[in-house]
């Protein structure tokens, strides 16, 4: 038995022997998912002799990446000249971009604009609209877009589905918005996601390359993936479904962004032959917590249990 596996409980040993074919990890608070998650990477790598460089990781935060990293880096027994690639879903989505976005019409030293740099723009926009005195503050017009990017939304589609003026007004914004975006070969913060779905759906052979490289895709939190992110890694594991999704539909927080639990809870429909792996058992908390939070979040109607 390989020594990566000596310090997990059976359930945590079974989710990173379970090499092959989509796996799904549903993962309660405290049962020691980044653990199994990081010993899943090394257990690749070391016992399985999977190169690195055809390793994937996405998680939300870069502060959930590092910490990544940094345990990956300690299990492994002798320094690595290749690395696995593990990041968050944006910083991901820039690396894809930085080579192949001249693909798309952008040159590959775009912008990518902050918050003011957007908010200046929107401004821009309404006032070239004449929209000034109609519409709120650039931050509210701005939220709003950008819910509308999360949830697959195009300027078009907020057109069409416009049922009074103020919808109608801003749809004219968002789309002169995204038209100055790309004057300026700029992408915001929702745009790294979507140009890059766009990318792979657009460019065939990039996303075969990506295919190609990445054999095994980890994804964390995978009841916070929002419409673009589920169809990045819908993409990413067209060539083969050695796709390991962890996460927990009642610890589901990013619904303001766009998360869909259904992602999650479809899971088993997306990829057929998905092996289904809990762990229960919590380090966490005491039993009387973990009463009464089973208590409220069995209540919740869209849960796997």
């Amino acid at each position: 038995m390989s020594r990566l596996l000596e310090h997990l409980n059976p359930r945590q040993r079974e989710a990173v022997e379970l090499s092959d074919g989509p796996l799904l990890i549903l993962a309660g608070a405290g049962s020691g998912k980044t653990r199994v998650i990081t010993y899943r990477i090394a257990y690749l790598i070391e016992a399985r002799q999977v190169p690195p460089e055809n390793i994937l990781a996405v998680t939300f935060t870069n502060k959930a990446a590092d910490q990544m990293k940094e345990r990956v880096a300690a299990l492994l027994s002798e320094g690595l000249e290749t690395w696995p690639h593990i990041s968050t879903f944006h910083s991901f989505c820039v690396s894809v971009l930085r080579r192949h976005i001249d693909r798309l019409g952008y040159t590959r030293d775009f912008s990518i604009y902050d918050e003011d740099d957007q908010q200046r723009i929107v401004k821009a926009c309404v006032s070239e609209l004449g929209l000034s005195e109609q519409v709120s503050s650039p931050r509210s017009v701005l939220s709003r877009i950008s819910y509308a990017k999360n949830h697959g939304l195009t300027a078009q589609d907020l057109y069409r589905q416009a049922a009074d003026p103020v919808s109608e007004k801003l749809a004219s914004v968002f789309d002169r918005y995204e038209r100055k975006l790309q004057q300026s070969n700029a992408l915001d913060f929702d745009d790294l996601l979507l140009k890059t779905v766009e990318l792979f759906y657009k460019a065939t052979d990039v996303c075969e390359k990506y295919n190609k490289r990445f054999r095994y895709v980890l994804v964390d939190e995978y009841q916070d993936t929002n419409h673009a992110q589920y169809q990045l890694i819908r993409q990413l594991t067209l060539a083969q479904q050695n796709l390991c999704a962890v996460g927990d539909e009642d610890q589901s927080i990013y619904r303001w962004r766009g998360a869909d639990i259904q992602n999650i809870l479809n899971f088993e429909k997306d990829y057929p032959g998905t092996q289904i792996i809990r762990l229960e058992q919590n380090y966490r908390s005491t039993q009387l917590i973990l009463d009464a939070a089973t208590a409220v979040v069995s209540r919740n109607l869209a849960r796997k249990g």
